[in-house]
C-alpha cells in the first residue's frame, strides 16, 4: 500500500499544488549506498576536480530558464515575493565561487617539525552527509551545506521540507546533472523519512530548522555518534542607542523585519531603542511600515507576499494576541487576509519581558520596538534570552561602541549593519542557536575530520 503523497499549498491562494511522492522507507538504505559508493570516488578526486564538475551546477544558475523556473517553485511553494526568490537563487551561483576559494584552504594539508618529528595534518571527509533543508530558503540554505559537503569530499543525501518538495525537486536535479550518478541523492517527505534517513548509515547530519527538531536529531544521532551542524531558531536583537544614525537603522529593522513576511533566522525580532529615542524612531518605522504592499508574490510591485502556511500565522497571531492583552501597544495592527496566508506588518511597542513576542521565536512580520534606558540594560536583555544566532548595535562609531557589541551573547554581529559572512566570516549561533557552524575555512572543516601521520626525520643543528 503506498504511502499518501506530500501536497504543497500555494500560500498565496490556498490551493493545492501538484503532489509528490514521499520516498518509500524502504528504499532511503540504498539511496544512501549509492551516495557511498560515488563518495569514494568523488573523494578521491582533488579539490580543483571537484570545483570543476560543480561548474554544472553553476551554469545551471546561469541560465536564466533554469534559474526562474527554480525561483518560481520558491514562490508558489512557500510565497515569498518572486523578486526576493529570483535573489535567493542568484546568491547561490554567488557564493560558490566563495565557497571553492574557501575549501582550497580548508582541505590543504597542514605541517609541523619538532626534534626529528614530521607531523602531517590531513583533512578527510566523513563519508555521506544527510543534510535536512528548511522551507523558509528551500534553495540558499541547503545549498550552504551541499556545497560545504561535496566540496570537501563528502557524498550528499537531501531531505527537503515537506512544504517545498517540488523546489527541492528541482535543487537536486540541478545539483545531480553534473555530478556523478547517485553523489547526491533525495529523500522525499516528513518526520518518518527524515527520522530514517538521520538514523541509517549517514555519518554526519546538517540541518537547519526548529529548536525541537535540532534536539530530536542529536538524540538520533547520538546512537552511532554521527558529526553534526545544526542551524536552529533565532531571537536577534538590534540595540538603538545615542548616536545612531536613525534613518539607516529604521531601514534596517524593515529589511531584516519583514524579509521574507519575517520568516528568517537572523529576522530582527526584538529592537531595544534608547528611551530618549525611542517616539521619533517609532515614527520613522510607522511611515515605512505603512508603505509597505502586501499583495500576490509574483506582482513585482509587492513588497511581501503572504506567510508560508497556516499554521506559521497562527503562531504569530498567538503571540500578537497574547501581547496584546499583556498591555502592549498596537501602532499598527497588521490584518489577517484570506484567500491565502495573508498577514500585514504589524508595529507593536511597549513590551514586557513575560510576553511570548518577547521571549519565543516569532518567524513573522512583526516590528516590536522595546524602550530601554541604558546599553547595559538592552545587553542584559539580549543575552538573557536562550537564542544566540545573532543581534545588531547602534549608536556613535568607535572603540566603545564596539566593546559592547563583544558583551552579546550571540554568534554574529553587526555594528551600525546587519550581519554579514563577508571575508570568509562563519555563520555560528551560540546557545541554543546552533550546535556547530558553517561557511568560512573553519566551517568547511566541521565537514570533514583530521587524520595526522608522524613519521621521523633527519635531525639537525
Amino acid at each position: 500500500m503506498s504511502s499518501t503523497p506530500l501536497i504543497p499549498i500555494n500560500p498565496a491562494t490556498g490551493a493545492p499544488l501538484a503532489p509528490i511522492e514521499r520516498t518509500p522507507l524502504a528504499s532511503i538504505p540504498a539511496i544512501v549506498d549509492r551516495s557511498r559508493t560515488a563518495q569514494r570516488q568523488w573523494a578521491a578526486q582533488s579539490i580543483e576536480q571537484r570545483i570543476s564538475a560543480l561548474e554544472g551546477f553553476a551554469a545551471r544558475l546561469d541560465d536564466a530558464e533554469s534559474a526562474d523556473r527554480l525561483a518560481s517553485e520558491i514562490t508558489a511553494e512557500m510565497g515569498k515575493t518572486l523578486r526576493e526568490a529570483r535573489g535567493e537563487v542568484r546568491n547561490v551561483r554567488i557564493r560558490l565561487e566563495d565557497f571553492a576559494a574557501r575549501a582550497r584552504v580548508a582541505v590543504e594539508e597542514e605541517v609541523g617539525r619538532e626534534k626529528g618529528v614530521e607531523v602531517r595534518t590531513r583533512w578527510r571527509p566523513f563519508g555521506v552527509v544527510a543534510v535536512i533543508a528548511p522551507w523558509n530558503y528551500p534553495v540558499a540554505t541547503p545549498s550552504n551545506l551541499i556545497l560545504s559537503a561535496l566540496l570537501t569530499g563528502n557524498g550528499v543525501v537531501l531531505k527537503p521540507s515537506e512544504q517545498t518538495p517540488r523546489t527541492g525537486a528541482i535543487l537536486h536535479e540541478h545539483l545531480a546533472s553534473s555530478l556523478p550518478a547517485g553523489l547526491v541523492g533525495l529523500v522525499q517527505g516528513a518526520g518518518a523519512e527524515g527520522g530514517a534517513l538521520v538514523a541509517g548509515d549517514v555519518q554526519m547530519i546538517a540541518m537547519t530548522g526548529s529548536i525541537a527538531t535540532g534536539k530530536v536529531i542529536m538524540r538520533s544521532a547520538a546512537q552511532d555518534l554521527k558529526r553534526l551542524v545544526l542551524e536552529l531558531g533565532g531571537k536577534d536583537s538590534m540595540i538603538i542607542l545615542p548616536g545612531a544614525d536613525l534613518e539607516a537603522a529604521a531601514r534596517h529593522a524593515m529589511a531584516l523585519g519583514l524579509a521574507n513576511a519575517g520568516q528568517a533566522c537572523i529576522s530582527v525580532e526584538r529592537i531595544m531603542v534608547h528611551a530618549t529615542l525611542v517616539e521619533r524612531f517609532l515614527e520613522i518605522v510607522a511611515e515605512m511600515v505603512a508603505a509597505v504592499r502586501v499583495g500576490d508574490p509574483r506582482d513585482e510591485a509587492t513588497k511581501m507576499g503572504p506567510m508560508a502556511s497556516e499554521r506559521q500565522r497562527s503562531i504569530v497571531l498567538e503571540q500578537l494576541a497574547d501581547a496584546k492583552a499583556k498591555g502592549a501597544r498596537v501602532l499598527i495592527d497588521g490584518a489577517a487576509r484570506s484567500p491565502g496566508f495573508f498577514l500585514e506588518p504589524t508595529l507593536i511597542t511597549d513590551l514586557k519581558p513575560e510576553m511570548m513576542l518577547v521571549q519565543e521565536e516569532t518567524f513573522g512580520p512583526v516590528i516590536a520596538v522595546e524602550a530601554c534606558d541604558s546599553a547595559e540594560q538592552a545587553i542584559v536583555r539580549t543575552n538573557a534570552s536562550s537564542y544566540g544566532l545573532g543581534a545588531s548595535i547602534w549608536g556613535e562609531p568607535g572603540p566603545a561602541l564596539d566593546e559592547l557589541a563583544g558583551r552579546l551573547e550571540v554568534g554574529m554581529i553587526g555594528v551600525n549593519r546587519g550581519l554579514s559572512t563577508a571575508a570568509g566570516g562563519p555563520w555560528i549561533g551560540w546557545k541554543s542557536s546552533g550546535f556547530g557552524y558553517s561557511r568560512s575555512v573553519a566551517g568547511m572543516r566541521q565537514f570533514m575530520q583530521p587524520q595526522s601521520l608522524a613519521r621521523t626525520i633527519a635531525k639537525t643543528d
